[in-house]
């Protein structure tokens, strides 16, 4: 890898289109680069992952919204269309990005990765699929493209931090959109490079979403930095220009939005001729929740097992979680939303409650992505007098081991302190969830498939589970009819059941 690195320069400067950050991440896209094996097996988890989680989702609120949008608007001229999700419908491209990337997100259940600033790069996906069926680009083309986008949302979560100035992480993932797409049509430098800064410009926006009351646009968020990222990349193939230096410009994003006008970053990229292998160093999730809860659901299953007093509030005077300071602050007492605390909240804003994660995972020992967060199964007396004797701490050791580049010491965990009633304390900790390379039980290809299985049961019919199952597993070879494959069809009679809500469309 080598570093490049980013800073504000003047209007006045000479300053090389060559040296921004968009030009770089734009030769990057355009290189043809051959894709190792295990990063191709690791895309086909990915894509299996993702559809997994948009099956569970297709009947939530918003997911049902968003396909109704997609379904309003027909395939546009350019094209044969692309699959609108959970049905064999057609749509233009960005509007089937925009429904599957809703239903991808909506249950907050696919993979992460954690730097200086968050992502969920499986997000990516949904975009990329929809315009390689769109344009009739086969497995090997959509392969490279999801590869290069991964590539380009980690290296840019790796050194750019987002959440410190409240900006919403999918100011990263429109511009890895936009390179995975021209890496997929081998596009000229010069039209990524107009793209990833329009979809840069257009994808800033504040993190309110994932705070406070947290509402169904949190679902959204990445849908539309994916469906405004195919758009872009419309517009740039069309001759048109973008805002540039759209990070680097004394007007532009890090002068104004991120560390301001004395900033430095230094963004790890490939060196030329370089695998792309970050998709390596993602992780998915086996509980449906934010990552920073999934090792703590572990740990609170754990001591479901040996320690069963800690079930019962009246047992329990305190319980506290010794933690970095993201988990403190963003899913922990220490964001100081009462939120997190309330049993009439949102199923968004539970799942960014760490307090209520663990109360919930320590008394049932397991987690569901329907039970859990049940009406009935927030309000319930004795769990909220547990959750509100969970808290959390930031331990600077444990914000270490969040932020260490060897992963062998990076973890996302913590060190619980439950006091009892008795005086006496249960103390235990745990680094890395189960389902993470390092941790317990980590995910295979036999998980994945699993997952997907599990999530779609009722959903799609087992030949729907097994058909796209098989494309999935074969998608570096598939032709242009298989990828145009590449979308679940719902169990019939099911969508029906979910009608949906009338709006301008």
């Amino acid at each position: 890898m080598r570093l490049h690195e980013v800073r504000v320069h003047r209007s006045d400067e000479r300053f090389p289109r060559e040296g921004e950050l968009a030009w770089q991440l734009a030769e990057l896209a355009a290189e043809d680069v051959p894709v190792d094996d295990d990063v191709a097996g690791m895309v086909v988890n990915r894509v299996l992952d993702d559809a997994a989680v948009a099956a569970a989702a297709l009947l939530r609120p918003p997911v049902v919204a968003a396909r109704a949008q997609a379904l309003a608007h027909p395939p546009s001229r350019g094209g044969a269309g692309a699959r609108v999700v959970g049905t064999d419908a057609l749509t233009s491209p960005e509007w089937a990005a925009w429904a599957g990337g809703v239903a991808v997100r909506e249950l907050d259940f696919h993979d992460t990765f954690l730097a200086a600033d968050y992502s969920h790069p499986g997000d990516n996906v949904p975009a990329l699929v929809a315009v390689a069926q769109h344009l009739g680009l086969d497995g090997a083309a959509l392969l490279r493209g999801i590869v290069t986008a991964y590539e380009v949302q980690v290296d840019l979560v790796r050194a750019i931090c987002l959440h410190a100035h409240k900006i919403d992480h999918v100011a990263h993932l429109g511009p890895a959109v936009a390179a995975g797409i021209g890496a997929m049509l081998r596009l000229p430098v010069e039209t990524t490079y107009q793209a990833i800064g329009q979809a840069l410009h257009t994808t800033t926006a504040t993190r309110q979403s994932r705070k406070g009351a947290i509402s169904t646009w949190k679902a959204y968020a990445p849908a539309f930095a994916g469906k405004v990222a195919v758009e872009a990349v419309d517009r740039a193939v069309r001759g048109q220009t973008s805002p540039a230096p759209v990070w680097e410009g004394e007007d532009g994003v890090v002068a104004w939005l991120l560390d301001g006008p004395d900033a430095v970053y230094r963004v790890p990229l490939p060196e030329p001729g370089e695998p792309r292998r970050a998709i390596l160093d993602t992780y998915t999730k086996e509980h449906s929740a934010e990552y920073q809860a999934q090792a703590l659901i572990d740990l609170a299953r754990r001591l479901h097992r040996e320690h069963p007093e800690l079930r019962d509030p009246a047992n329990v005077t305190s319980i506290v979680l010794h933690t970095s300071h993201h988990t403190h602050v963003v899913i922990g007492s220490g964001s100081g939303d009462p939120q997190k605390y309330d049993p009439g909240a949102s199923r968004e804003t539970l799942d960014h409650s760490v307090p209520y994660v663990f109360a919930v995972a320590l008394q049932d020992g397991g987690w569901h992505h329907v039970d859990s967060y049940a009406p009935e199964r927030a309000r319930r007396p004795d769990t909220v007098a547990l959750w509100r004797k969970v808290s959390t701490v930031e331990d600077p050791a444990w914000t270490a081991r969040y932020h260490a580049t060897d992963p062998a010491q990076k973890a996302f965990g913590a060190r619980v302190v439950a006091t009892l009633a008795d005086g006496s304390a249960v103390v235990d900790e745990i680094a890395v969830a189960d389902a993470h390379p390092l941790g317990a039980h980590p995910f295979t290809r036999v998980q994945y498939e699993a997952k997907f299985a599990t999530l779609a049961d009722g959903v799609l019919t087992a030949g729907e589970v097994r058909r796209f199952t098989d494309l999935a597993r074969r998608l570096p070879e598939l032709d242009a009819a298989g990828v145009r494959g590449l979308g679940i069809v719902a169990a019939p009679g099911l969508l029906e059941t979910a009608p949906p809500p009338t709006g301008l469309f």
